[in-house]
């Protein structure tokens, strides 16, 4: 799994456990729902960190607790 496959699935767990839709994700993180859709576009290279960050500022977890999760473990080298 790549680090962009491993934010999808993390962002996707949080916000299952919380019963949260994209778009209420969007307004608690302060961006546009279409910003958010376009995380999971499969043509989208990568996934900035500020961009990360604003997504954990609202969901009040830190970076920290984001990535403190097994998907992030063992992650493919990213060579490309």
């Amino acid at each position: 799994m790549c680090i962009k496959e491993a934010v999808i699935k993390r962002i996707n767990e949080i916000c299952g456990d919380r019963g949260l839709a994209v778009n209420k994700l969007a307004n608690l993180s302060g961006i546009t729902p279409s910003t958010v859709y376009s995380v999971f576009y499969s043509d989208r290279k990568d996934i900035g960190i500020v961009l990360i960050k604003k997504i954990c500022d609202g969901l009040e977890i830190s970076l920290d607790d984001f990535f403190s999760s097994e998907i992030f473990d063992s992650l493919d080298q990213e060579l490309i």
